[in-house]
């Protein structure tokens, strides 16, 4: 295809004042056909899953629990689907669709070879890990906080067949426990005024700690409550729309108060038989621990022990009245549906 005249003179005039071309748009990358989905399973037949989840809503409790199972494996964060590049970075620069594309090519049959790439790519990935450890359903875990509902999108069209497994926390309870993590591993990358904040909590946590004075700059809460809200909204509205039967919502808190209850739904759901000899006892022992937190405490003690992780309603003790009403006012409705009064 021609690039319009005008078109190529901005690039060139671009290239004059900046040294750089911009690069023609790629075309979409179609969806997996049923047929290339069975050819797939016929090469690699494990069942496959994935699990998605706002940060901090439990995401990682659940991989230790499900694959207790004998039959599950499940590994973190491949981000196939949730986090830039993506998967679709493998076929997207532009030599390697045009040799994906062209009709020379006899081995693509005349049709775009991009979706079969991906999906013998992933399909290797997962069950290169899940045949060493002797299983036979596979999935990642993968907080979607960065891109919604399009993960979901995203993994339908390379992913019809497998099943979709959305973690929900609380809002007020995610954005509070990724506001401890920030501080306690990524302070490089806060602002000004957040290292000032976190200085000051450091220093002096009792104000922080009972409502007095707040963890969050109102703008970066309102932009924390935004990102929770769209991600619960879009995920589970296209989860049910998309793979039905195949789409399972869990609320961590209902995990917290029936571990065994719900993952036993959850494994049934997998398709594995969750009458399993020891495997209560193993998951209720396995429920107990909580690496994460032993690990925040080494890194940096002070700050991870004045708020327990993984408890629920922490944000209660923590939010002033203002961060109550900013949270209220933009996810106040999705909390409520939810059950989080």
């Amino acid at each position: 295809m021609k690039i319009p005249f005008l078109k190529r003179l901005y690039l060139a005039t671009r290239f004059v004042i900046k040294g750089q071309i911009l690069e023609r748009p790629m075309p979409a990358i179609p969806a997996i056909t049923l047929e290339e989905v069975a050819e797939a399973r016929s090469f690699f037949p494990l069942d496959k899953f994935f699990i998605f989840g706002h940060a901090r809503s439990g995401t990682t409790m659940l991989v230790r629990l499900v694959r207790l199972h004998p039959q599950v494996y499940c590994n973190y964060q491949a981000h196939f689907f949730t986090r830039p590049p993506f998967l679709r970075s493998l076929v997207t620069d532009p030599e390697v669709s045009q040799w994906l594309t062209r009709r020379s090519n006899r081995w693509n049959r005349g049709r775009d070879l991009s979706p079969v790439i991906l999906r013998a790519t992933a399909d290797y990935i997962l069950e290169r890990e899940a045949r060493r450890a002797g299983k036979t359903i596979v999935g990642d875990k993968s907080p979607s906080n960065l891109v919604h509902g399009e993960a979901v999108r995203s993994m339908l069209s390379i992913y019809p067949d497998a099943k979709l497994v959305y973690i929900i926390r609380d809002g007020r309870d995610a954005v509070l426990s990724h506001r401890i993590q920030s501080f306690i591993e990524f302070p490089e990358q806060l602002s000004r005024e957040d290292r000032s904040i976190r200085e000051a909590f450091i220093k002096n946590p009792e104000p922080f700690l009972h409502g007095d004075h707040s963890l969050f700059t109102p703008k970066g809460l309102e932009t924390e409550a935004i990102s929770w809200d769209r991600n619960v909204r879009e995920t589970d509205k296209l989860g049910r729309e998309l793979y039905v039967d195949h789409y399972f919502p869990l609320r961590y808190e209902d995990l917290l108060d029936h571990p065994w209850e719900q993952m036993s739904r959850l494994w049934v759901f997998l398709g594995a038989n969750p009458d399993q000899s020891g495997l209560k006892e193993s998951l209720l022992q396995e429920f107990a621990q909580n690496p994460d937190a032993e690990y925040q405490e080494q890194k940096a003690g002070r700050i991870a022990n004045s708020v327990q992780k993984g408890k629920r309603g922490n944000w209660k003790d923590v939010f002033t009245q203002q961060d109550q009403r900013i949270f209220q006012t933009i996810a106040g409705e999705t909390l409520s549906k939810w059950g989080y009064k």
